[in-house]
């Protein structure tokens, strides 16, 4: 809004209006005083629990963080639209509610904690240990700044989250879980079954004739709206990132070779060694055994002496750089092929080594890899200045500068998308070519034509947008969709005449009749499947087929759609349950699954009971002003 009075305030007729406009405003004030805007507070609580306020502060503060939590968990922006769309105004404001509750039970309970059990839980607390393990103080400080709360502050919310927490685990620490229910919840997850069946196809539909033309208005006109087409949106957009304003050629070969110089490795494979080791307790043991060996004793002898095996001499392949002890590597790394070290005091103790085999390192020339290198080296430059160029864009953009003439005038890539929908897709159904695809898609459907959008911050730079067009979601005519509606006017006459003929077979099975002789009469094969689980997919049988077959009790028949265009007549034959044996750990976490919902419905019903008794009263305008959708 401020940018788009700072645009108009740039022209003459937007001038003389906003002179206009504040003298209106400044007499206004004069006549009429300012008392009423010192007199009318706004209210400054969204909620009342009992005794218990939540104020304005608190609600923004938890739905901010919600809202940052959701864009790094989905690594997108998540728009206030998305976040009522998704109701995390009142999720955050139930949970607020929540705590409140059971605050004010604990209060009523007198319930309390000691400032012992406090600072224990603080100290304890992983996020504030260092490398060492212990608490280190730094930490907790710096997490408090980033947090924006004060010491005080956040052990007083400590406090409070243990007391809560103490409350729930005494409500529902430890609920004895019902045998029953261990065993009903064991039948359901490990009961196996077994069926033959017979599958039927869409041949044995018959002919399928196409649908006259009054066949098919009708079926376009009962299913008119699945025939839409969705909304399209027109958009321009400009990326701004290291890639975009990077200039290799303007690298010089100087710094190109500098920079091949200092990352050969990552151009190559640098040079590796295979290294036999001999340790020792004492200095002396190894020089009198270096010794040894250079009057002509062998490495593997001197080895066995100290017993040490052939096979325990091997330290492994190695790059200098993947060396725990860099002593053992210098000397390891200075030695020829079959050559044995003098003495090294190394990390673990004395040692001796002897280099078995060397690999030279292989490293691409830097005529190869220049191209590769000026773009590396430009775009770390480009790095640099991509905060000052966005400054520069925006305050183009604030002169109501086309993101066209700006994308020309910085030398970047404006990208024109003639239409996609909110799924990202164009007219042909492809994905749209755009950086930033998912989060771009989302703001330009939040957004409009002519308004002026706040850049997308993505992990290298910035996206600008602007939406050029809209074309509204419409019903696409029988013309348009005719080859569509045909298909599908087919495809539910091969369903219909299918699920008539499993319907007449199942009947035949239930009466008796041999499955080879129902199969027999449609010309299909009879299938036998075992060791079914429910909501597994088995051969030839859909999860759906599966959970089908569970439904029906052993020795009846039935039918299930199936893959597109088949389904399948069966006919149970066994079902089992295997005995529950406690001591397992299938068992043991069945247990564990039910008492965990148990106490959660405890919890949940505690809490349900107690809103009721403290009474819980919301004040919606202060709900808006607390998420932003209102006025301050």
């Amino acid at each position: 809004m401020l940018r788009n009075m700072r645009k108009a305030g740039q022209t003459l007729v937007g001038k003389i209006i906003a002179t206009v406009f504040f003298g209106a405003l400044i007499v206004s004030f004069a006549i009429w005083g300012i008392g009423d805007i010192f007199r009318a507070t706004p209210a400054s609580t969204v909620a009342e629990v009992g005794d218990t306020d939540i104020s304005i502060s608190q609600v923004r503060n938890a739905y901010s963080n919600q809202i940052q939590q959701l864009s790094r968990q989905f690594r997108t922006v998540i728009t206030p639209e998305q976040a009522r769309m998704f109701g995390l105004d009142q999720q955050v404001l139930n949970s607020l509610v929540t705590e409140a509750v059971l605050a004010e039970e604990a209060k009523r309970l007198g319930l309390s904690v000691s400032d012992e059990l406090v600072a224990r839980s603080i100290v304890e607390n992983p996020a504030f240990k260092g490398a060492d393990g212990q608490f280190n103080r730094a930490l907790f400080d710096q997490a408090l700044r980033n947090a924006g709360l004060s010491e005080p502050g956040f052990v007083e919310e400590q406090r409070a989250s243990t007391i809560r927490s103490h409350l729930v685990e005494a409500l529902a620490g430890a609920p004895n879980v019902p045998t029953a229910a261990k065993e009903a919840l064991h039948r359901f997850t490990s009961e196996r079954r077994s069926a033959t069946y017979i599958p039927l196809n869409a041949a044995m539909a018959g002919d399928i004739p196409a649908p006259t033309a009054e066949q098919l208005q009708s079926f376009y006109e009962e299913r008119k709206g699945s025939f839409r087409a969705p909304e399209y949106r027109a958009v321009n957009v400009m990326a701004l990132d290291a890639a975009a304003i990077a200039k290799p050629d303007d690298v010089p070969e100087a710094d190109a070779r500098q920079y091949y110089e200092q990352h050969k490795g990552e151009y190559g494979q640098p040079e590796r060694r295979t290294i036999q080791q001999i340790p020792f307790t004492a200095m002396e043991d190894a020089q009198a055994a270096a010794a040894k060996i250079k009057e002509g004793t062998t490495f593997e002898a001197v080895a066995a002496e100290r017993g040490v095996a052939a096979s325990g001499l091997e330290l492994g392949t190695f790059t200098k750089a993947e060396m725990l002890d860099p002593a053992v590597a210098d000397v390891a790394f200075g030695l020829p092929e079959g050559g044995v070290s003098d003495p090294i005091q190394g990390r673990f103790g004395p040692v001796l080594v002897r280099v078995t085999k060397i690999q030279p390192e292989s490293v691409r020339p830097f005529e190869e890899v220049a191209a590769d290198i000026r773009m590396v080296v430009a775009r770390e430059r480009a790095q640099s200045q991509i905060e000052k160029i966005h400054d520069e864009i925006e305050d183009l953009r604030a002169g109501a500068k086309p993101l066209a003439d700006i994308a020309k005038e910085k030398g970047l890539t404006l990208v024109q998308v003639p239409a996609m929908d909110a799924q990202g897709l164009d007219k042909a159904g492809n994905p749209v070519n755009v950086p930033e695809r998912e989060a771009l898609v989302k703001a330009a459907f939040a957004s409009d034509i002519g308004v002026d959008n706040e850049a997308l911050r993505t992990g290298s730079g910035y996206v600008w947008y602007d939406v050029t067009g809209i074309e509204p979601s419409r019903e696409k005519t029988l013309d348009e969709v005719r080859d569509q509606a045909a298909a599908q006017w087919r495809e539910e006459q091969i369903s219909q005449r299918l699920a008539d003929k499993a319907r007449e077979m199942t009947e035949r099975l239930d009466k008796g009749e041999a499955i080879e002789a129902v199969a027999q009469d449609v010309n299909a094969p009879v299938k036998t499947v075992v060791d079914l689980a429910r909501n597994t997919a088995k051969d030839d049988l859909s999860a759906e087929a599966v959970n089908r077959i569970f439904a029906t009790p052993v020795g009846k028949a039935g039918s299930a759609a199936n893959a597109a265009d088949s389904r399948v007549v069966y006919k149970v034959t066994a079902a089992t349950v295997p005995a529950m044996v406690t001591t397992t750990q299938e068992v043991q976490n069945i247990e564990n699954q039910l008492r965990n919902g148990i106490g959660d419905d405890l919890i949940n019903q505690y809490i349900a009971q107690a809103r009721q008794d403290l009474g819980v009263t919301v004040n919606q305008q202060a709900l808006q002003q607390a998420i932003g959708s209102g006025e301050f």
